[in-house]
């Protein structure tokens, strides 16, 4: 097995990082446009060039920097506009275009642990590409498992949130979004006072031993 110098490491860990939060956030724009909303569309989102969704900070700076720091890790794209007011059905369908973000991370989940299993080997003699390809493979399973179960938690402004919303009455989901400025500095204290670790171990745990055993683990 070949040794990755630093900068390769953080080269390797870019690629899957960025190609997840990038199709994520693609996810959101596209079936959104299936539902009468063509905003994303309007504003050349529905597009897998990185450019067109990166933020330096939320998609490059954070994500490495936790990953180098701590044992969890996320991050965010420029989010894909989205005029609710578009949709057919406004209170259906946000829940479906909330979805569609961690649903394209299951897919990409998906696609990693089978780029994984199929470099599998027990011999010692394997390429330099192969074990480059398996060290992005083990990073984009776990950027994926954690983006879903990040994005899933009901706070605003994360897609769980979305998909509650669409349950509450106006009144209701009016008093709960106003919790989405907050939401970030949340997010913030809940990763380093180890909280959000201990609310998320059990589907992060749960998707990881899905993977082990689809790896023969």
């Amino acid at each position: 097995m070949y040794e990755f110098s630093l900068v390769q490491k953080i080269i390797i860990a870019a690629i899957p990082i960025i190609f997840a939060i990038t199709v994520h956030e693609v996810a959101h724009g596209w079936v959104a446009s299936k539902l009468g909303d063509p905003t994303a569309k309007l504003a050349g989102r529905l597009t897998l060039n990185p450019v067109k969704h990166v933020d330096l900070l939320g998609t490059i700076a954070v994500p490495l920097i936790m990953i180098a720091l701590t044992p969890f890790a996320f991050g965010w794209a420029k989010p894909v506009p989205v005029d609710w007011r578009n949709l057919r059905q406004p209170r259906r369908d946000m829940a479906l275009v909330a979805a569609a973000g961690p649903g394209a991370n299951v897919i990409m989940l998906a696609l990693w642990t089978l780029l994984l299993s199929s470099m599998a080997t027990t011999g010692s003699d394997i390429s330099y590409l192969a074990t480059l390809l398996i060290e992005m493979a083990k990073v984009g399973i776990i950027i994926n498992i954690v983006l879903i179960a990040l994005n899933l938690l009901p706070l605003p402004p994360l897609d769980g949130s979305r998909i509650v919303t669409s349950f509450l009455s106006p009144g209701a989901a009016y008093k709960y979004n106003l919790l989405e400025r907050w939401g970030l500095p949340i997010l913030v204290v809940l990763i380093f006072t180890g909280v959000l670790g201990k609310i998320l171990h059990p589907l992060i745990g749960f998707m990881l031993s899905i993977v082990n055993t689809l790896l023969g683990g």
